[in-house]
């Protein structure tokens, strides 16, 4: 079965969905006939996007959405059942960049990140697991990050809160295996959104097409993996920051993996 033949019809719920991974998410699966739910905070853009999907053929519901609210999701998830009745697929794939480099530990940063990056993918998963439970059936995708695998310098509210998702989803997944849905965690490295479009990276990590992070996500749904690496070339990356940590740590250093800030971005 081709990706066409396995996504026509489904319901796939996409958060964060006006930029980045999230919006390449969205017109990935729409062209695949399924019926794409757009979530984010950015009512402007959702709408836009839901437009480009219709005007093409597709099918879209654009549903403005601040995951940081149970109240939100649980709304987006009602209003995608309302509208196709069942829920397939949730993309739980939006969040925030927050860094710390102030070297004081920032406690509001790391409260702002855990409140998006952490809480905000519970709340999502959260709003669609009693409908996936009742239908028996479903697919959770947690959009994480190789920070959760290996910190940058930096980056300490971002990795605190991909790390909690990392135990989270691997926990879930074990969980809910019996019930019929399925999670599937994935880790890219550095994308090519307006995330990180102030970073100027190494030439050792270039950031990567949001493109190639869904294709991969495609595949890893289809196959039921538990675990995708993008790009593949990373997936040993973990196990080495696990064996040999300052064997990591110097590595990153001296590849200067955290990168170098350019213009006036935060």
């Amino acid at each position: 079965m081709n990706d066409e033949d396995f996504f026509r019809n489904k319901v796939v719920i996409v958060t964060g969905a006006s930029s980045g991974i999230g919006r390449s998410a969205a017109l990935f699966f729409a062209r695949l006939q399924a019926n794409v739910v757009l979530a984010s905070r950015n009512r402007e853009k959702l709408e836009a996007l839901q437009d480009e999907i219709v005007l093409r053929g597709g099918q879209a519901l654009a549903v403005q959405t601040d995951i940081r609210s149970l109240a939100d999701t649980d709304s987006m998830a009602g209003e995608a059942i309302s509208r196709w009745g069942k829920i397939d697929i949730l993309i739980a794939n939006a969040g925030e960049y927050v860094q710390d480099v102030s070297g004081q530990v920032d406690l509001g940063a790391y409260e702002r990140s855990m409140a998006v990056n952490f809480m905000g993918t519970v709340n999502a998963i959260k709003a669609v697991l009693t409908r996936m439970r009742r239908a028996g059936k479903g697919h959770i995708v947690i959009l994480n990050s190789l920070d959760a695998k290996k910190g940058i310098v930096g980056d300490g509210p971002y990795v605190a809160a991909k790390a909690a998702l990392d135990g989270f989803g691997d926990v879930l997944r074990q969980e809910l295996k019996a019930e019929g849905i399925r999670v599937l965690s994935i880790y890219p490295a550095r994308v090519d959104t307006p995330m990180v479009e102030n970073i100027k990276v190494p030439w050792i990590s270039p950031k990567i097409a949001p493109e190639q992070v869904v294709k991969a996500m495609a595949r890893g749904i289809r196959k039921n993996k538990a675990l995708v690496v993008v790009p593949r070339s990373y997936f040993l990356l973990g196990s080495l920051n696990s064996m040999f940590p300052k064997l990591a740590d110097w590595a990153y250093r001296i590849l200067k993996i955290e990168g170098e800030k350019i213009g006036d971005g935060k």
